[in-house]
């Protein structure tokens, strides 16, 4: 097993806060929110389902445990995509 050189980072993506108005997620260059009125399929959901995040590929993030998938696009311009899940 090699590991990364020092100062070399191994989190890719992570949520760094969730309040009563939304998400928020740190990515390698920026900050992001998410609000729960324009990204409501994390309003009910338990913490632990919401952390579990993963980059897919870069700018891209996928929630296993609620089976999302949004870009940085996505998130930063949500009027841009209009069609939304329906919530269970």
């Amino acid at each position: 097993m090699n590991s990364l050189a020092d100062g070399s980072s191994t989190l890719a993506v992570e949520v760094t806060n969730i309040s009563t108005h939304g998400v928020w997620l740190l990515t390698q260059n920026e900050e992001l929110f998410m609000s729960f009125d324009k990204f409501p399929w994390f309003k009910n959901k338990t913490i632990n389902s919401i952390i579990n995040v993963e980059e897919q590929s870069s700018g891209h993030y996928y929630w296993p445990d609620i089976d999302v998938d949004l870009t940085n696009e996505m998130i930063k311009h949500p009027e841009r995509f209009p069609l939304k899940a329906q919530i269970a």
